[in-house]
């Protein structure tokens, strides 16, 4: 009987201890860390905070589109846009992940804080929607919205 008892004693701590991390989160640093779609797009916002526009056109598809409050946005004019926001922080939640075969669609609000054009930029969660493509030279980033809360 006491053997039983040990052995089940055993099992429940083993399926306690299953559902704990002891290292914690492992943070992405670079695209290489990316294990989906949150590595992906916190890559993404991490290159636009840093203004390290070479390495994030790598992730950019050449026909990517963005379609933002302005319009919609070819690739050219989505980077031009990026490259006014000086971003100092931001945060994402409310993180949603699709897989459909080699294509990952993202949806999530992103907090910001810093500027555009020189204008502060709004503070309140603004909802994010991006499609990423699994192809031969990595993930790449072929589609992005923007929608801005009618309320604000």
């Amino acid at each position: 009987m006491l053997k039983y008892l040990r052995l089940l004693l055993l099992a429940c701590a083993s399926l306690a201890l299953a559902g704990c991390t002891m290292w914690g989160e492992h943070p992405v640093r670079h695209w290489a860390d990316a294990t989906g779609g949150e590595g992906l797009e916190r890559n993404f916002w991490n290159e636009v905070k840093a203004r390290n526009w070479s390495e994030l056109e790598r992730h950019i598809a050449g026909n990517y589109l963005w379609l933002a409050p302005e319009g919609a946005l070819d690739r050219a004019a989505a980077l031009e846009h990026l490259r006014q926001l000086q971003l100092n922080e931001y945060s994402l939640g409310e993180m949603k992940v699709e897989l459909s075969g080699s294509t990952l669609v993202v949806t999530y609000n992103l907090t910001m804080r810093g500027s555009f054009n020189g204008q502060a930029v709004p503070t309140f969660p603004v909802q994010m929607m991006s499609v990423w493509q699994q192809q031969k030279s990595g993930w790449m980033a072929i589609a992005h919205s923007t929608i801005v809360p009618a309320a604000h």
